[in-house]
């Protein structure tokens, strides 16, 4: 049975646009123009997800959701803030009112999948996204890229398929036609053998020959195009193995490249891992136990608690949105450890931008320069994806609702204040400039320095 959305908006083209990304995973859509007209749908309609607008003539979003929200007959209905407010205060907001979720106006397909798979309209099914660009992850070594034989391999095997079901095909016209010949003869003897004896046996009607001859030609054709068919996917088969072979002799030298830039990539990895933290000290020593053996005090537990999470540091990808994927699931992973402890204070959100060698322009975008390019030949020195996002692109849905819901959970004792640090504050230092140094020395240093820092500050204890 399908699925049923009412989008709730002022705005005709913002509705239009969200209706058409809902229809396209077969989804209907009914519309309404104000949250008086939603609230008079829902008398006689109950759809299964509302996407409801904040500022509105009238009635806006949040006075709608509590008046939603406090009918029995439409508490249990789903709703989603699609707006252009931000910040975690709003998002708060929203969810003690009883909104579902906060979805941003400049919404992207992605996050509508998400969102859609979160409302169950959508079956579950495996997260399986990946990033448009191939990044490189400094995280932990990665494998070798896998080479494009499986994508010829599945190339070839459709081809082969499709030959055969055109065989098929022929062969039962053919066998078709030939059975019908067939029962038509079968037929004529067979009213010639009844016949009485006495009765002399008219001459056989004189039938044209064109009938045979149709049949001739058209198998005669078909054979013509079969071959013709089978010739040239053989040819198209034997030139993609041919550039198959060429594609992987040309990726030998990128896999040993690759080889050697994941063992670099562990060698630092591991060094950066016994550097303590910049806050380490301080927040070991800001609470001290009780003098003369008194018990510590409950502020000297929230810094223990702090010191066990310890300051994390996540790199991002060039190309990514900084507060997601790894980014997200290591914020999951901190909040969940302080939330056990008991802790009491403020987590603090900064990502830093790595400046990369990039090859590209404005028009077409930038792309990290390949690792053998003469790094005095980059196009550009920066991070133009990481200037053109603004604040609540930043973060993801999923990273705003998970800030907004350990601040509900907590009461408050737990908070997230999120920052923009500035590209000179570097983890580690770039390569000097020489004449020969090349874009992948100076982007390992700047995927180091595209990081995200994680660091826990406890507060009094409430």
């Amino acid at each position: 049975m399908r699925k049923r959305a009412l989008i709730v908006d002022d705005s005709k083209s913002a509705r239009v646009v969200l209706s058409r990304m809902l229809e396209k995973y077969g989804i209907d859509v009914d519309m309404a123009e104000s949250a008086e007209q939603a609230i008079e749908y829902l008398e006689h309609q109950r759809p299964d997800a509302i996407f409801m607008d904040h500022l509105m003539p009238g009635m806006d979003g949040l006075q709608a959701v509590k008046v939603i929200k406090a009918d029995p007959r439409n508490a249990t209905v789903p709703i989603m803030m699609y707006t252009s407010q931000e910040g975690e205060l709003y998002v708060g907001q929203a969810r003690a009112l009883g909104a579902f979720g906060v979805l941003p106006k400049q919404v992207r397909p992605v996050d509508v999948s998400k969102v859609l798979y979160e409302l169950h309209l959508l079956p579950e099914r495996r997260d399986s996204e990946g990033s448009a660009l191939a990044p490189v992850d400094v995280e932990a070594p990665m494998a070798a890229k896998p080479t494009p034989a499986p994508a010829v391999a599945d190339g070839a095997k459709r081809i082969e398929t499709a030959i055969r079901e055109q065989s098929a095909d022929l062969r039962r016209f053919v066998v078709a036609s030939l059975d019908s010949f067939a029962a038509r003869i079968v037929g004529e003897v067979r009213d010639h053998a009844v016949r009485s004896p006495v009765e002399p046996a008219p001459p056989p009607p004189q039938r044209p020959p064109w009938p045979w001859i149709a049949a001739t030609a058209v198998v005669a054709l078909a054979a013509i195009a079969f071959g013709v068919l089978w010739m040239g996917t053989r040819a198209r088969l034997a030139a993609s193995q041919a550039r198959l072979a060429t594609l992987a002799t040309a990726a030998i030298p990128l896999d040993r490249a690759r080889a050697d830039f994941d063992r670099a990539t562990a060698q630092l990895t591991a060094a950066l891992a016994n550097v303590p933290a910049p806050g380490a000290t301080a927040i070991s020593g800001a609470a001290p136990a009780g003098v003369g053996g008194a018990p510590a005090t409950a502020t000297s537990t929230a810094a223990t608690a702090a010191t066990a999470a310890g300051d994390r540091v996540v790199t991002v990808p060039y190309g990514e949105v900084p507060l997601d994927r790894g980014r997200l699931d290591a914020m999951r992973g901190l909040l969940s450890q302080l939330e056990t402890e008991g802790f009491h204070g403020v987590v603090k959100v900064t990502s830093y931008p790595g400046l990369f060698c990039l090859t590209g322009n404005p028009t077409d975008g930038y792309v990290p320069a390949k690792p053998s390019l003469p790094a005095a030949q980059c196009d550009a020195i920066g991070n133009p994806f990481e200037e053109s996002l603004s604040g609540q692109q930043r973060q993801s849905l999923a990273f705003g609702n998970l800030i907004a819901g350990v601040r509900e959970r907590s009461g408050g004792a737990i908070s997230v204040a999120i920052q923009d640090g500035s590209s000179t504050q570097v983890a580690t230092p770039y390569p000097a400039r020489t004449a020969t140094l090349t874009a992948g020395e100076w982007n390992k240093a700047a995927a180091m320095n595209n990081r995200v820092e994680f660091s826990v500050e406890p507060g009094p204890a409430q």
